[in-house]
């Protein structure tokens, strides 16, 4: 009899899509494919949040809820991130999936032990994001999340 293995990872929690225009694209997901309503936020990135695999930079982000799991758009306004690099190397199109996580350092760690390295992250108290470096298998980059606890 097999025996099945625990996942490491819970559900898909976030699709991340790398776009050149994030109001563009919001208008399109929202009048053409009915999914909505949207969120945008601008965020920037200093030095000392990012801890692997970018410079500081700013993007734009569209947020809204497909189902149980979140749609990401991101617009990179300015900088070098992996974001920057996928667009230019891949043109616009899925980039990651994403999993909310308790310990980001714990998933880290494990998927280390299989030569998974961290391309990209950026850590605050309690909270933070991490992709993975699984793009060679599949084509899609896993991204870690973490929430501060209310």
């Amino acid at each position: 009899m097999e025996q099945e293995s625990k996942p490491l990872l819970p559900g898909v929690s976030q699709i991340g899509v790398v776009v050149k225009d994030v109001d563009k694209t919001v208008e399109f997901f929202s009048s053409v494919l009915g999914i909505g309503p949207w969120r945008t936020v601008e965020v920037t990135r200093t030095k000392e949040q990012i801890t692997a695999g970018a410079s500081p930079y700013r993007v734009k982000l569209g947020f809204a809820s497909f189902g149980p799991v979140q749609v990401e758009l991101i617009q990179v306004l300015e900088g070098e991130t992996i974001h920057s690099q996928f667009l230019k190397e891949k043109g616009e199109g899925l980039h990651h999936l994403g999993f909310y996580v308790s310990n980001i350092d714990e998933i880290v760690a494990e998927l280390g032990k299989h030569g998974i390295g961290v391309l990209q992250s950026v850590r605050g108290p309690g909270s933070g994001f991490a992709y993975m470096d699984t793009d060679s298998v599949g084509g899609v980059i896993v991204e870690l999340i973490q929430r501060a606890a209310p």
